[in-house]
Order: C-alpha cells, then sequence, then structure tokens
C-alpha cells in the first residue's frame, strides 16, 4: 500500500487566551503587536494526527499550508519541527482583510496546484472562533468533508475511517479519499519537538526570508532543497482579486466590544449554621438553585 499524500491546514494566530487591557486598538482591530503569534491550538491537533497517519502508513508525507503575512513561516518550521516534510506559505498583500469565505477561495486555489490525498484542519481558529474554513474549502473543493474529528482510526481500500467526538458520544464513520477532515481540540496533543529535526530544519527559509541573506547561506539552500519553504502569491495560485481580501469578504464587523468581567459585589460567610441557612435562601429566592 502507498503512503499518502496530507496537508495542514495551519494558522499562526495571536494568542488570544491572554489577552490584556492593549490587545484592541481604539479602531475595534486586534492589536497583535501585543499579543504573541501561536501556532493555532487546534491546528497542532490536526498536524499530529496527520503524523499518526505518516507514522503508520510508510511513504506518507506531510505537507503544512497556511496563509499570512511573511512571519507566518514560523509555524511551518514549527510543523517541520515536529515531523512535518515541508511547507508552502500562501502570501500576498491582497490576501489583507479577507474573512473565511475569502481565505476558503484562496486555500482552495492554492491546494488545486498541489498533490494531495487528504487534507486536515483544526475544528476552528482562536482568534475567529467560526469553524467555517475547513468545510468551506471542502465545498470549493467538492470533497466528502468529516468533522470533529477526534482520531484517524485506518486505511484500507482508498477509505479512512474515522472517529467523532459529538455532543452526545462519539460516532465510527468512514469517507473515500481524497477527503477533509477538521479536527477537535479533544484529540491527542501533538507530540512536541523532535531535537534531529529542529537541527535538520532551523535554517528552512522563504525566499523572501532569504533576501539580504549571505552567499554562504544562499549555497547552502542551493544544496539543500528540503530548507526550501515554498511561497504562493495571488498570480501563483491564479486567484481573481476580486473575491480575496476586503472586496472578496461579505463579513462586515460593525462594533466590538471589550468587556471585562469584575466582581462589584462581594459577601463574606462564616462557617456558622445561620449564616449557611441565609446564603441558600437567597440562592433558592433568585433562583440560582430550584425551579
Amino acid at each position: 500500500m502507498t503512503g499518502l499524500k496530507i496537508i495542514v491546514l495551519a494558522k499562526q494566530v495571536p494568542d488570544t487566551r491572554n489577552v490584556g487591557k492593549d490587545a484592541m486598538k481604539a479602531d475595534g482591530t486586534v492589536n497583535r503587536a501585543a499579543l504573541p503569534a501561536i501556532f493555532n491550538p487546534e491546528d497542532l491537533n490536526a498536524l499530529e494526527q496527520a503524523l499518526r497517519i505518516k507514522d503508520s502508513y510508510p511513504g506518507s508525507t506531510v505537507t503544512i499550508l497556511t496563509m499570512g503575512p511573511g512571519r507566518a513561516a514560523e509555524i511551518i518550521r514549527e510543523g517541520m519541527y515536529r515531523g512535518a516534510d515541508n511547507g508552502y506559505l500562501l502570501t500576498d498583500r491582497a490576501f489583507a482583510g479577507s474573512d473565511t469565505l475569502a481565505t476558503s477561495y484562496a486555500i482552495s486555489c492554492a491546494i488545486r496546484k498541489l498533490d494531495f490525498d487528504v487534507l486536515i484542519a483544526g475544528r476552528q481558529a482562536i482568534d475567529g472562533d467560526t469553524a467555517q474554513v475547513g468545510p468551506q474549502v471542502a465545498e470549493k473543493l467538492g470533497l466528502p468533508q468529516v468533522t470533529y474529528a477526534e482520531d484517524v482510526l485506518k486505511y484500507e481500500k482508498k477509505r479512512i475511517t474515522i472517529k467523532r467526538r459529538l455532543e452526545r458520544g462519539i460516532e465510527i464513520v468512514s469517507t473515500p479519499v481524497p477527503c477533509v477532515i477538521t479536527v477537535n481540540a479533544t484529540a491527542p496533543d501533538c507530540r512536541p519537538r523532535n531535537a534531529k529535526a529542529i537541527m535538520k530544519f532551523k535554517h528552512a527559509k522563504t525566499i523572501t526570508e532569504l533576501q539580504g541573506a549571505d552567499e554562504d547561506y544562499m549555497k547552502m539552500h542551493d544544496d539543500r532543497p528540503y530548507l526550501r519553504i515554498e511561497e504562493m502569491s495571488v498570480v501563483d495560485v491564479q486567484a481573481d482579486t476580486k473575491w480575496l481580501g476586503l472586496s472578496g469578504s461579505p463579513t462586515k464587523v460593525k462594533t466590538i466590544e471589550s468587556v471585562v468581567f469584575q466582581a462589584k459585589e462581594s459577601k463574606r460567610l462564616t462557617s456558622s449554621k445561620s449564616d449557611i441557612n441565609a446564603l441558600m435562601n437567597e440562592l433558592l429566592a433568585n433562583h440560582t438553585l430550584g425551579n
């Protein structure tokens, strides 16, 4: 059985788990300079599923595809440190301001240029929480999709069997390849970086990152093709710019409000029976307890 060609859709996101008072600009947009950029957590779960397939079926390859500015190449290297083979950075000023519809259009255009069997992505990104890009890519490519995946169980006879985690239990389904799979945060955590992989790929760069590099560095890249992180622009993927960026994004954010929860009232209770009874009566009266 030949291996599978797997593409992992990943995103570099601001770390919204540690939002402070400076996380938002006056115009209501995210102040990315105030938040560290990280590998989207559920995309790491997706990467682990891809790497498990690679481990189980010799000859399989894992490619990271991400869309973003030049600095997003860092998560491609992060994926390679954990076991991915290579990566593509989809980057162009025309992509700026894209909502999920424009993003999925750009990604689907890029994927049509690549050879693959399975697309795997995290269920959603922590900076938007829409869970739309993966399914939209599947629709644009006309591929079957499996969402809420928790584990890829097996691959045989051109079909993949997947365990899904739903609200009321689990479900085992199978789908033909090629297909799109989106992975829950309940899936196994991604493996740590591998020391040998770090040494092998620490100098992996995009063409843009290599600008200004000295002659010795360029020669090293020429001698080691695996260090090349490919860049793809609008022209490379043959995308129509009217469907990209702000012009191709029907989603419009009218207002954003930063809400900070504060405890305005507090009560200090003792362990006395009267205090406990008073608290229980209050909770029953305001229907916090009971019907």
